[in-house]
């Protein structure tokens, strides 16, 4: 298969502009500003339906038209959306049944965005109309580049409990289970008299006492929102497919809860978009975050998207302050930070930075979510600071088309992630992890990639990692074990925690020695466990001559099978002595079972212990306030020296390497001021 990946031969700035909230006499000038800025693509439509079909069946293309012919007097390349995530008044009029519902039947109403369900027939055969319509007209049009399917898929709302969503799910789980006996087996429904006889029984989720819904049900429903979100972006892609440029592409934006992005991809885009807004961390009343790395975490949703595309775009990079009259309130950006969460984004994979938006909106919701100009458009400090951005990206275009480099990776599936937001015992444990080892990733500066488990993942995608983390996949299924063993034969290290193969794929526990079907693989034998207790010391892990935090759960573990070796004890509690840590060595490699959590402290250990943890320290050394992030080519290798800080930082570079903008040499030590990033390249 074709990676997905975006194919530029240079990095390229771009941005939001929506013709229809502004008066056409600006359209040319703001053009031409757009233009001398560095902008070279804006994103167009993706909420103007009605600009298109102001009536039921009455289509007018004009508006857009006019539009398109002033963008193409420039060097301006168009990104067209399709208006499908906001349905116009008179179709939600005329037909309710298109609008989504709450769980307690209540409808959402016309006035804000993404009301719809991507079940109604009714809309569907609107969408599919609209989109046949915008293909046939623009398709070829030498202007658009490409185009935006709907727009944040699954944003804003990521559950659906209309009428056609049940008849819907019920298909899908009549196609998934063939009779309504399998169903009830799969779900458990014996407990509390769940027990089905009709199909016509099985509705979407309902509001229960306690908010306690059965979880294997609960599950299959985030599935089936999944599978309807795909299959409402696939009919958009299949149908613009037949009128579209051979080399236009097509994308969607965003990343977004209930949604299989892999899968989505996979079938109907030609890669994914992002967009990122690090400003979430400096929200009013501050984030919850213990490891202290605010925006700096954007780089793990930024690892995502990797993920699913390893070369990728920002449909929305942040480049003003960002909040809605009704909700979310931030501040704006400090001088630097804009090119800041740029260089985050491309340092990341990103060769596409696309600013939300060139002017800020004076009218609705959005009014305070600001973009590169303010209301009155004039010159002002953050057009400043983009247009010194593009200069740099400019001095940086040979890195377009480089890869990432992780020195590990996270194994990561969805259903164990929607397992995980249902379970609340799994929740606790997987965020410790998933922060933990993220924040030792960052201040170690031992750059890690996320991978997903899917049908198309191979050994050798596997391969390419001396180290895996599986932390905590309570759901295993047979077929991943065997790819993950032959991973470790072939000469591996893969590391599982906790709660490791406690269910099977309906959610259900095993009825079998834990860790279930990791336990060949691992060597470990979980003999009793516990959450932790609120009055309980830290229990801690004695392995080598290192002490290991044992935080929120623990498992006592013995050996079993051959070449598995008890590696750590716990040192308190009363299971002090008991076996913590399993070390089986099979074939080339080894596999670890851990008995606990992996919190930031203890993620540090394993990644010194297994040899991966500061990779570049032969040629930096760097305080954990600065982040170091790697992209490369078979000629270069580029190191991304961020500064997150209001202080100015200092580092060392132990080798001499080259300043990717200005050429220059440079070693010792070197300067960053507040928010600045220096790129430095090396020769491979």
């Amino acid at each position: 298969m074709p990676e997905k990946i975006m194919k530029l031969d240079h990095l390229v700035m771009g941005t939001d502009y929506y013709p229809e909230h502004w008066d056409e006499s600006l359209w040319e000038s703001d053009l031409s500003r757009m233009e001398q800025t560095g902008i070279e693509m804006i994103r167009i439509a993706e909420f103007a339906w009605n600009k298109f079909e102001p009536e039921d069946g009455k289509f007018t293309f004009a508006f857009f038209d006019t539009f398109l012919e002033l963008a193409a007097k420039t060097n301006i390349k168009v990104i067209f959306g399709t208006p499908t995530a906001t349905p116009p008044a008179w179709l939600t009029t005329k037909y309710p049944e298109v609008l989504n519902t709450r769980i307690d039947g209540v409808k959402y109403r016309h006035g804000g965005r993404r009301q719809y369900t991507y079940n109604s027939p009714v809309y569907n055969r609107y969408v599919q109309r609209i989109v046949e319509q915008l293909g046939a007209h623009y398709g070829k049009n030498e202007c658009i580049a490409g185009w935006q399917i709907d727009n944040e898929v699954n944003c804003e709302e990521n559950e659906f409990y209309s009428d056609s969503d049940t008849v819907a799910f019920r298909d899908f789980l009549k196609k998934k289970y063939g009779s309504i006996a399998a169903l009830n087996e799969a779900w458990g429904t014996v407990f509390w008299n769940q027990t089905y006889a009709d199909w016509n029984e099985v509705f979407v989720p309902q509001v229960v006492l306690n908010d306690s819904m059965n979880p294997h049900r609960r599950l299959d429903f985030i599935r089936f929102i999944s599978d309807s979100a795909r299959s409402f972006v696939k009919m958009q892609s299949n149908i613009l497919r037949r009128y579209i440029k051979p080399r236009d592409f097509i994308t969607t934006n965003g990343l977004f809860g209930h949604l299989d992005n892999h899968a989505m991809t996979e079938e109907s885009l030609d890669f994914l978009t992002y967009d990122s807004y690090p400003d979430f961390a400096y929200t009013s009343g501050g984030v919850a975050d213990k490891s202290n790395l605010r925006d700096r975490i954007w780089t793990s949703n930024l690892a995502e998207v990797r993920s699913v595309s390893p070369v990728f775009g920002i449909m929305e990079q942040q480049s003003g302050a960002g909040g809605w009259t009704s909700r979310m309130k931030m501040p704006e950006p400090r001088p630097g930070q804009i090119q800041l969460w740029s260089f985050q984004s491309i340092a990341n994979g990103a060769d596409y930075i696309g600013y939300f938006r060139w002017r800020t909106s004076p009218i609705s919701t959005e009014i305070y979510w600001h973009g590169i100009l303010d209301y009155s458009g004039r010159d002002n400090r953050r057009l400043a600071e983009v247009q010194d951005m593009k200069r740099r990206m400019n001095a940086l275009a040979e890195l377009a088309g480089s890869r990432f480099k992780a020195s590990f990776a996270i194994l990561k599936d969805y259903d164990n992630k929607w397992d995980n937001e249902i379970d609340l015992w799994l929740n606790e444990i997987d965020n410790c992890s998933q922060q933990g080892i993220f924040a030792a990733s960052e201040h170690t500066h031992t750059p890690l990639d996320y991978v997903y488990v899917t049908d198309k993942l191979s050994v050798s995608d596997l391969s390419e990692y001396k180290v895996i983390f599986y932390p905590h996949p309570a759901i295993l299924t047979q077929e991943t074990v065997e790819m993950l063993e032959q991973y470790v034969m072939q000469g591996g290290t893969l590391v599982f925690g906790c709660r490791t193969g406690l269910k099977d794929s309906s959610g259900r526990c095993v009825q079998e020695n834990l860790p279930g079907l990791a336990q060949k693989c691992t060597g470990a034998d979980v003999t009793d466990f516990t959450l932790t207790a609120c009055d309980d010391e830290k229990a801690q892990v004695a392995w080598d001559g290192t002490t290991v935090d044992a935080l929120c759960f623990t498992d006592i573990v013995q050996t079993c099978g051959s070449g598995a070796e008890l590696a750590g004890t716990y040192t308190n509690n009363y299971y002090a002595g008991k076996g913590a840590l399993i070390c089986r060595k099979a074939g080339k490699g080894t596999c670890y079972y851990y008995g606990s959590t992996f919190s930031e402290p203890a993620a540090a250990v394993f990644l010194k212990k297994l040899g991966i943890a500061e990779p570049y320290d032969n040629l930096f050394s760097l305080s954990e306030d600065i982040e170091l992030l790697v992209r490369e080519n078979e000629k270069y290798r580029w190191f991304f020296i961020l500064n997150y800080t209001k202080s100015a930082q200092s580092f060392t570079v132990k080798q001499e390497l080259q300043d990717a903008e200005s050429s220059r040499t440079v070693q010792g030590v070197q300067h960053l001021n507040p928010y600045q990033v220096v790129v430095l390249k090396q020769a491979r």
